[in-house]
């Protein structure tokens, strides 16, 4: 293996930008994305944009995709201008996106037709950990792909857990992953909105209760980010959109009934998200997703000095 092998990113959205700028820094990395500006901000890192999937992966020895389903995933590679026009035989697609077992497997069978393995390699942690390579990520690859991949997943990974041999095996543990992630966002939504129901401070609650037994990651992260939705005028800065939970949550009931296990509160997550999806707040931070239950208030007009018989 080239001890210093040619990345190709594609994607380069809230984890797929820290991802490659991160990789850019140690390795040769090209990189495509829809976006000018994040191609931009790629290059300033020190990597090559690329004007196609095809350009960026010409080259690579190893393909990260960052891409937000799995529509996105066949578009990106077996589309006009995909990464499959250009892969080399030989070469590796390591997939990040939560796609679910079966896309996974889907996917891994058509590039096999190439020539090219696949690492299944869903990531969890957020765009800052992306950054410092302080991710978790839940592989399923043979032994021969995870070589291939290792430069890569060992510069972004702090946990990393081979779940078994084939694609598909880390899309399983990342379905679990974030059933365990979706539902514990739907109930700090639940807190935080029962606090504001009781007349409560919610800053308060949140400091208070994130240190305690009844605090986890998703309070501690998603909160802060719950309470600045009712602070400021404007939206948080999104870090992670309520359509990926939409998503997310979809491949895990799915999952669970063909397995035949019944998942209440996932199923009842599910439903708090697609409420939130469809009050308008799909490309929101999921943070938003407190104001469903607990709507801010809207502005009243001032109308003391409006002419009389209406407002101004």
């Amino acid at each position: 293996m080239n001890p210093r092998p040619r990345i190709a990113v594609i994607g380069l959205g809230a984890m797929g930008l820290p991802m490659a700028t991160r990789l850019a820094a140690h390795l040769p990395v090209t990189a495509y994305d829809v976006a000018e500006p994040r191609l931009a901000r790629l290059a300033a890192a020190g990597g090559t944009p690329a004007g196609t999937p095809a350009d960026a992966a010409r080259d690579a020895d190893v393909v990260l995709l960052a891409v937000r389903d799995q529509s996105q995933v066949e578009a990106a590679l077996f589309g006009v201008g995909g990464a499959a026009e250009t892969l080399r035989p030989g070469a590796a697609v390591v997939l990040t996106s939560t796609v679910g077992p079966d896309a996974a497997r889907a996917t891994a069978a058509r590039l096999a037709e190439h020539g090219v393995r696949t690492v299944d390699a869903p990531v969890s942690g957020g765009p800052v950990r992306a950054g410092n390579g302080d991710l978790l990520i839940v592989v399923g690859a043979d032994d021969e792909a995870l070589h291939l991949a290792r430069p890569v997943l060992d510069l972004l990974a702090s946990t990393l857990t081979v779940v078994g041999p084939r694609p598909g095996d880390g899309q399983a543990l990342k379905a679990i992953n974030q059933l365990l992630a979706g539902v514990h966002i739907a109930a700090a939504a639940e807190a935080v909105a029962l606090a504001r129901g009781l007349g409560l401070d919610p800053a308060t609650v949140v400091e208070s209760l994130r240190h305690g037994a009844a605090g986890s990651f998703m309070f501690a992260d998603r909160g802060p980010r719950m309470v600045e939705t009712y602070a400021s005028d404007t939206a948080p800065e999104v870090k992670s959109r309520l359509d990926i939970f939409v998503k997310d949550m979809g491949i895990v009931t799915g999952i669970a009934k063909d397995a035949h296990v019944p998942v209440p509160l996932a199923s009842a997550a599910q439903q708090l998200y697609l409420l939130g999806e469809a009050a308008g707040l799909a490309a929101h931070d999921d943070s938003s997703l407190v104001t469903v239950l607990s709507p801010k208030p809207s502005k009243s007009l001032d109308t003391s000095d409006a002419p009389e018989g209406g407002t101004r």
